[in-house]
C-alpha cells in the first residue's frame, strides 16, 4: 500500500472514530459538559472559554446557543429539574395506583441517588454559590423545590398519612440533610441511614 493510501486511510478512521462525539449537537454537549464543570468547580469557578474548550466548540457558538452565561447556567438546572421530575414519572409506573408503594420507592430511589451524588444536588449548591446575587436561576430553584415538596405532601396524603403535610417535611429535611452530609463527611457518615430514617418517620405518621 502506498504512502498516500496509507496516509488517507488513517485519516478515514479518525474521522470514524470521531463521529459518535461530532453527531452529538453542539448545544447539547456544551450543556452536558457545562453541568459537569460547574459540578466540580462551581459555577464561578469556571469560565465560557473552558466550557467552549471542553465541550469541543468556540465561545462564538456558545454564545450563539445562549445569550450569557447566566443563560446557560439556567439550562443545566433545567435538566437537572426534569431529571428530577422523571423520578416521580418512574413511581407511577413502577407502582400504578399503590400510593404506598410508590413512597416506599420514593425513599429507596433517593437513597440510591444519594450514593450516585458525591457532589450533591445541583440545584441546591447553585441556590448557595448563589446566593444574594439577583441569579435568574433563583426563581427555577425556589420552584423546583416548591413542586418536589408538593407532589411528596400529595403523595404522603394519598398514602394516607398523618399530616401528610408535615410528613413531607420531615422526608425533604431528612434528603437535604443527607445530602449536605455526605458532602461534609462522606458516604460513611450518618447520611447512610437515610433510608431507615425515612421510614421510621414514614412509620410514626402512618
Amino acid at each position: 500500500m502506498s504512502r498516500t493510501s496509507s496516509a488517507k486511510k488513517s485519516e478515514t478512521s479518525n474521522e470514524i472514530s470521531a463521529a459518535p462525539e461530532d453527531r452529538i449537537p453542539p448545544r447539547e454537549r456544551i450543556v452536558s459538559t457545562a453541568s459537569e464543570l460547574f459540578r466540580e468547580h462551581g459555577i464561578r469557578g469556571i469560565g465560557v472559554d473552558a466550557i467552549a474548550d471542553a465541550a469541543s466548540t468556540n465561545k462564538m457558538t456558545l454564545y450563539r446557543h445562549f445569550g450569557s452565561k447566566d443563560e446557560l447556567v439556567c439550562e443545566t438546572l433545567r435538566r437537572a429539574s426534569e431529571k428530577a421530575d422523571a423520578i416521580w414519572r418512574d413511581l407511577e409506573a413502577a407502582h400504578p395506583g399503590n400510593p404506598g408503594a410508590q413512597l416506599d420507592a420514593w425513599v429507596e430511589m433517593r437513597a440510591q441517588c444519594l450514593n450516585g451524588e458525591p457532589a450533591g444536588c445541583d440545584l441546591a449548591n447553585a441556590a448557595i454559590e448563589l446566593k444574594g446575587e439577583g441569579h435568574p436561576a433563583h426563581e427555577m430553584i425556589e420552584r423546583h423545590k416548591a413542586e418536589q415538596r408538593d407532589r411528596l405532601a400529595a403523595l404522603c396524603s394519598a398514602a394516607g398519612a398523618r399530616e401528610p403535610q408535615l410528613l413531607a417535611d420531615t422526608l425533604t429535611l431528612l434528603l437535604e440533610g443527607a445530602r449536605v452530609s455526605r458532602q461534609a463527611m462522606g458516604a460513611a457518615s450518618c447520611c447512610g441511614h437515610f433510608a431507615k430514617a425515612c421510614r421510621a418517620a414514614i412509620a410514626s405518621f402512618t
